[in-house]
């Protein structure tokens, strides 16, 4: 027999499952209105655990064509540096660049360049004068973009702040290459996407046959989304340890702070006050992640656009901090 006090707690369970249904509603008709309101953004996807809330591509070429990522490509490596780690093909985070690829060094580079570690390298603090920005034109038309950037003056000391540059990150990737005997193409097809079931097709070499470590690769939006959810769940996907948990832990700690964003960087992710870990690409591509709230998301946008912290990238930001942690 139903008591007074159960049909009290059904009513109240009722009354706020219907609360909840509401809010998400009112969250999905946020974002449907948010995202026409934005014509450069290509594509958005919201998971919630297991549960898809928001799948939608309004622009682009949908949720199955290969989109450039741009610099999100910068944490795709800095998750295989995680596994060559893991394997054993470097020691560690704090292997030098001397001792791990010694042969990507020129006879000429600047000095102190091989004692510059893993960490330095993924972490954005190797220190060097960046070759993104307004030297990035001269670095891509240079015969050799290694060289290039390892004869960039000392700005900094290694280690110390954050120097957001694409150079940096190509030669983190050299370095894993040259450190596992695998183009960075073969690492992250193996690695990464034959693990998670995605295609990961070859993207711009520089003049000596390496992969460019930290730009131009593109992945469907679905491949991306997979990303986040397996940085989302600590390193696994589907049952399966894509990478250890302790270095995706390792990966969301602070190690320095964007000058320009305001957020925080850590080992190839950006870190947002609300939660959230960030792979950000220009014109506005993300992969991004919130175990909290456990949620996974990837955004597309039109590549060609800039997407600046004051602009569209910030009305990103407002995004995901509004309505898409409104579903969780």
């Amino acid at each position: 027999m139903l008591t007074r006090r159960g049909f009290t707690a059904l009513a109240a369970g009722g009354l706020a499952m219907a609360f909840v249904r509401r809010a998400e509603a009112q969250a999905r008709s946020d974002l449907g209105a948010a995202i026409e309101a934005m014509p450069q953004l290509h594509s958005l996807q919201v998971q919630r655990g297991a549960d898809m809330l928001f799948a939608e591509a309004p622009r682009g070429g949908g949720l199955d064509r290969s989109a450039n990522i741009k610099s999100c490509a910068k944490s795709i490596v800095a998750l295989l540096l995680g596994a060559a780690i893991d394997r054993g093909e470097i020691d560690g985070v704090g292997a030098r660049l001397g001792d791990v690829a010694p042969t990507i060094i020129p006879a000429d580079a600047t000095q102190g360049v091989a004692d510059i570690t893993m960490e330095d390298l993924v972490s954005l603090r190797a220190g060097l004068e960046p070759t993104s920005g307004p030297n990035y034109g001269r670095w891509v038309e240079s015969g050799n973009w290694l060289a290039f950037a390892l004869r960039r003056p000392m700005v900094a000391e290694p280690g110390g702040r954050m120097i957001y540059s694409t150079g940096t990150t190509h030669i983190l990737g050299a370095a894993l290459a040259e450190a596992t005997g695998e183009s960075l193409l073969d690492q992250a097809r193996s690695r990464l996407g034959e693990v998670m079931d995605f295609e990961v097709p070859p993207w711009t070499r520089d003049p000596q046959g390496y992969y460019l470590g930290g730009n131009e690769m593109a992945l469907t939006p679905r491949a991306m989304l997979k990303i986040a959810v397996m940085l989302r769940n600590g390193g696994e996907f589907e049952g399966r340890q894509v990478l250890p948990a302790d270095w995706v832990e390792a990966s969301l700690v602070p190690r320095g702070r964007s000058p320009w964003s305001g957020l925080r960087y850590g080992y190839g992710w950006f870190l947002s006050d609300t939660g959230f870990a960030i792979a950000r690409g220009y014109g506005g591509q993300i992969i991004a992640a919130h175990q909290e709230r456990r949620l996974a998301i990837a955004i597309t946008s039109d590549p060609t656009q800039p997407a600046r912290s004051e602009g569209y990238f910030g009305d990103l930001m407002q995004l995901l901090d509004g309505p898409v942690l409104a579903l969780a």
